[in-house]
């Protein structure tokens, strides 16, 4: 069965464990999803679903009829891995009961856009000394190359520019509690992302021992 869920990052808060210890979580909205096509190894060479999340009343004509025999319309679409791929069908809905607590998720988003930032924010530069004159260099970056060798400022070299906007993956977050009535997951700590923000959350695929 497939292994993920595309889902929306609702917020954080935070809940009491057994032990009576808070747990800061975010909670997400975790599905349902619709499965709207399955990949064969006989058919494609490999075994996948491709999954539908969301509600939308404008596609295009191609998307309409790649969704016409889900039934729905979804603004989100992803693909993933299925280990028994024959096993399901197009339509059939995956909710959040595929996890349970205490599972290790990995969680995929896209960060919050800062604008353009100077390489302090931007890369945690310390600055320059605000000392024997140089006033205004406190948040300057410093040297960005060489005089006559090599004459040029060398390809990725972090300066300022664009802050955020990236696709970040989280690996290995605990889940502390699931409520499939609701669709709801509850991770321990942070995701990447801003509220309402759609995230893709799957099994973890390297744990690194009991950590998490």
């Amino acid at each position: 069965m497939t292994i993920g869920l595309l889902g929306k990052k609702l917020g954080m808060t935070q809940v009491f464990l057994d032990d009576g210890t808070a747990e800061s979580v975010t909670v997400l909205e975790a599905g349902p999803c619709t499965i709207t096509q399955v990949k064969t190894k006989a058919k494609d060479g490999y075994e996948a679903v491709q999954l539908g999340f969301g509600e939308t009343r404008r596609l295009s004509k191609p998307e309409e009829g790649h969704l016409k025999r889900a039934g729905g319309k979804f603004p989100h679409l992803k693909e993933f891995p299925a280990s028994d791929a024959v096993a399901v069908q197009v339509g059939q809905k995956v909710d959040a009961s595929i996890f349970k607590a205490g599972d290790l998720v990995d969680v995929t988003g896209i960060t919050k856009g800062r604008g353009y930032a100077g390489v302090v924010k931007r890369h945690g530069f310390k600055g320059g000394p605000k000392t024997h004159g140089q006033s205004d260099r406190q948040r300057a970056p410093g040297s960005i190359g060489s005089g006559t060798t090599p004459g040029k400022v060398i390809k990725g070299l972090r300066m300022s520019g664009h802050y955020g906007v990236e696709q970040v993956t989280v690996r290995n977050i605990k889940v502390v509690r699931v409520d499939p009535q609701r669709n709801l997951l509850l991770l321990r700590g942070a995701v990447p992302g801003a509220s309402r923000g759609v995230v893709t959350v799957r099994h973890a695929k390297k744990t690194l021992g009991k950590g998490s």
